[in-house]
């Protein structure tokens, strides 16, 4: 155990928002960061330190009060894992990702982030694997640069940043207030929840995890655009007046049309927004969750032309982007007792926990349990897992302005998968865009379930062909 801090040990709630993702074996978010350069195991440990120091997420475990309830404190924290694995292909890491997530976080010993290098002596991945409760996408980007900043310079010392508020009823920007209806019906449903409240913990957690990955099998297939293509697409969007987002939107759903013919979910769209900047407290470039969407219908229409759908698309899409509508949920999610929203995955997977498991039968019995919870997934539609209720869900971090070089170091491109809050089988393409280095990075993850991959290979192709005519 390495004692990184003198200063008082820290501890606070976990708030509703961060408890939806506490136990979910689905969060997981990853940045992958390309390095061309020789970086050492040893390397690599020193970098994690310093920027532990820098972030306070980097150095809090969870633990239980008296009632049950999850709370963060830096109080005994075990070491973040550090691996290094030998790089024997340009693929390889997709492996270790899908590898890593067989693997359970230990909540209640160490942070919930693991460091893995994949290594080679002329460029090497160094994946960022982390758990939605302490980050969101822009997080592990900005932790990336952190980390390339360090190794470029191991002399460097990184600012500490100031604890970060997390989304709460108390950190909200002016003029997002509850409505008094609404306040009244999660009043009922937090009573509800009081008289019928069940805790849950790590060995849950376990079985929980095996069940899911013993029933659902995700996929991911890497659109990497060159420098040229990714300028090309940039000054065409530049051109038509709209953004690369609405343009990589609009090509995935016109993508999937086109290769499974229109369906009811082609229409649905989700799109997530940074609140970082927007919340009482801004949050800047600290490790965490701060993240919040808008979900346009849009019916695509093959008469006028893809630009031309792009237009409409980005018309309507960007009055969306308001303090009103991203933070219509997590308004709502804020006053919930915490305990709701950890124990959705509970809901949904419990049933599916093997009757092997010593957890079997209090995780199948909550499971099947008509209750407050299973009236929420029921209205949510998330009942069957054969439901789709996204059509494309797409995470843009945009253009990360990030040095190239780092000494003798060069950060060739950044690589997301943007995890989600529900499991991936209710969405039909997962998209995690990144720009960094000049290079646009787009993660197409999918449930085989739902989708198969030779399908996704072919929207994929399809989707090129679409930006750039490829």
């Amino acid at each position: 155990m390495t004692n990184i801090t003198t200063e008082p040990i820290y501890r606070r709630r976990i708030s509703p928002l961060e408890g939806m993702f506490l136990h979910a074996p689905y969060s997981i978010v990853t940045m992958t960061a390309r390095i061309k350069g020789s970086v050492t195991g040893k390397m690599l440990q020193d970098a994690v330190l310093k920027v532990r120091a820098r972030h306070t997420n980097l150095r809090l475990k969870v633990e239980y009060d008296e009632g049950g309830d999850p709370w963060f404190t830096s109080q005994d924290v075990q070491d973040i894992p550090v691996e290094v694995i030998p790089r024997h292909d340009d693929q390889g890491w997709m492996e270790v990702i899908r590898q890593q997530t067989l693997i359970p976080f230990d909540f209640e010993i160490r942070p919930a982030i693991r460091f893995l290098l994949i290594q080679s002596s002329e460029s090497s991945e160094l994946v960022i694997f982390c758990h939605h409760l302490i980050c969101d996408g822009l997080s592990l980007a900005y932790l990336a640069r952190d980390l390339m900043t360090v190794l470029g310079d191991p002399g460097a010392e990184l600012e500490i940043l100031s604890d970060p508020d997390p989304i709460d009823r108390d950190n909200l920007p002016p003029g997002v207030k509850m409505n008094g209806l609404v306040n009244y019906f999660i009043e009922r449903i937090n009573k509800e929840w009081w008289e019928q409240k069940v805790h849950f913990g790590q060995e849950d957690y376990r079985a929980l995890l095996e069940a899911y990955w013993s029933n659902f099998n995700h996929q991911m297939t890497l659109v990497e655009f060159t420098e040229e293509q990714t300028t090309t697409l940039v000054d065409r969007c530049k051109a038509e007046g709209v953004t690369v987002n609405s343009a990589l939107t609009v090509g995935l759903a016109a993508a999937q049309i086109s290769v499974q013919g229109l369906q009811p979910y082609h229409s649905d769209i989700t799109i997530a927004g940074s609140l970082r900047d927007r919340l009482a407290q801004p949050a800047g470039e600290s490790v965490g969750f701060f993240v919040g969407a808008v979900s346009p219908k849009f019916k695509h229409s093959p008469k006028p032309g893809f630009w031309e759908n792009v237009r409409r698309f980005n018309k309507k899409v960007q009055p969306l982007y308001t303090n009103k509508n991203l933070f219509k949920d997590p308004l709502v999610w804020s006053y919930l007792d915490p305990g709701i929203l950890e124990s959705l995955s509970f809901k949904m997977i419990g049933g599916l926990v093997d009757a092997s498991s010593p957890r079997a039968d209090k995780l199948n019995s909550f499971g099947q349990r008509e209750d407050v919870i299973s009236s929420m997934i029921k209205r949510e539609k998330m009942d069957s897992f054969e439901n789709v209720l996204i059509g494309t869900a797409v995470t843009n971090l945009g253009r990360m302005d990030f040095p190239r070089k780092y000494g003798e170091l060069e950060l060739e491109r950044l690589i997301m998968n943007p995890g989600g809050a529900y499991p991936l089988t209710f969405v039909n393409i997962l998209a995690g865009a990144v720009t960094c280095s000049g290079k646009l990075s787009l993660m197409l993850e999918y449930a085989t379930e739902r989708i198969q991959t030779e399908i996704v290979f072919e929207i994929k192709d399809k989707l090129l062909s679409i930006l750039l005519g490829v």
